[in-house]
Parts: structure tokens; sequence; C-alpha cells
């Protein structure tokens, strides 16, 4: 799939303008550490601004396609895992990534799951850091 090639692409140059084109404006984006998705193009472009910078050592390890309901209609849609490893704040992550597109080919949901339970608190808290340093969410 050329979203998802483009995609993985330009998260590992962290080019976070080049990922704008591959969102549908309504997408969703479940976290790890969030019970409700982020929702709309704006915010999760803003998440993916502080996603890339408190990354380090982010690396896809490979691909897996196939199609996957979804959560907006419960139609089967589309999908590629990427699979992944990166560190937070001194704190190795495995997860992975599930994408899901819409007939356009745009990205419509997101979802991450990451490993270990240490893992998704520090990265949860890093994330939260950086959007409110950011003005996207309020601060505590």
């Amino acid at each position: 799939m050329e979203t998802a090639e483009r995609f993985r692409a330009a998260v590992e140059k962290r080019e976070l303008a080049a990922l704008e084109e591959l969102f549908t404006e309504d997408i969703r984006f479940y976290s790890p550490v969030k019970f409700t998705p982020f929702e709309g193009r704006p915010m999760v472009l803003g998440l993916f601004g502080v996603l890339l910078r408190i990354f380090e050592d982010f690396r896809y390890l490979g691909s897996l396609t196939g199609t996957v309901e979804t959560t907006g209609d419960g139609a089967e849609a589309p999908s590629v895992v990427l699979p992944f490893r990166v560190t937070v704040n001194g704190r190795e992550i495995h997860g992975i990534d599930l994408l899901q597109f819409d007939e356009a080919g745009l990205i419509e949901e997101f979802t991450v799951m990451v490993r270990p339970q240490s893992a998704v608190h520090a990265l949860g808290e890093a994330v939260l850091a950086g959007l409110v340093a950011d003005g996207l969410v309020p601060g505590a």
C-alpha cells in the first residue's frame, strides 16, 4: 500500500509535514494511554509533532497487510500493521501501529498498542507533557 510506505518513510525521517496529506480530515487516533480517540487531522498532526520529538531510536521492523474491522462503521478496511521499537525517556518500548485506510487510500483510523506496562506509563507521561507544552491540551 503506497500510503503505508509513505507514512513509514515520513515517520522514520521525522517529516511531520509529509504526514498531513496521508490522513483523512476526520482521522481517529487510538492511543494506548487514552480511552477516547484523538480526532481530526489538526489534533493528530499535533500529536505526531510531540511523538516525533520524544521518540529516540525509532524504527519499524516490518509490515503485515490485510483487512480489519474499523471502529467507525464496523466495515472491514484495508489495513497495515507496522511493528516498531522505540526508546522514550530511557525505556525501550515494543509496539505496533495499525493503519486502516478509507476508499481513497488515506489513513482513517490509527491504533497504537505498546508493551510493557511500564513503557505505557512512561509514554503517557511524555506525550501528555508534550501536548501541554504545545497547547494542545490544558495543563493539570
